[in-house]
């Protein structure tokens, strides 16, 4: 303990910059409860997708939605999202689920949708990288 009080006060600017960062991260996390939602991580999603019959919209572009995805996912990407509502209003009973590569566009979308009168909607926490890291499938049909 003594060894971390002499570094403190030896490198206040490090302790500064630490405190700065811890903040920016508790911030981050806050907004993005506030606006996105609960963000549910690939075994919820595989939990909603099977028990709730969940409609999953990758918001990635094309190009990468065609290197891989989830299966029965519908390819919307966030740049035509609002143009593109229609194809989802049929589906605004079920739970939606929205992913991206690394969650941070899917989050966006999901307010999106939510704005749009979407009662449930769910950014995949980590993307379609969790999903893998999960050892969960994708397909490139």
């Amino acid at each position: 303990m003594q060894e971390l009080l002499q570094f403190a006060t030896a490198h206040p600017l490090l302790i500064a910059a630490l405190g700065a960062a811890v903040l920016a991260i508790i911030a981050n996390e806050v907004h993005g409860s506030l606006t996105g939602g609960k963000k549910l991580p690939p075994a919820e999603a595989v939990r909603l997708i099977n028990d709730r019959d969940a409609r999953v919209v990758d918001v990635r572009p094309v190009a990468d939605f065609k290197k891989g995805h989830l299966l029965g996912a519908v390819n919307i990407p966030h740049d035509k999202l609002k143009a593109r509502l229609t194809e989802l209003e049929k589906d605004k009973s079920k739970p939606l689920i929205v992913y991206c590569a690394l969650g941070g566009t899917a989050r966006e979308s999901a307010l999106l949708l939510k704005q749009a009168g979407f009662a449930e909607v769910y950014p995949l926490a980590g993307g379609l990288n969790a999903w893998v890291g999960a050892s969960l499938p994708v397909t490139a049909k």
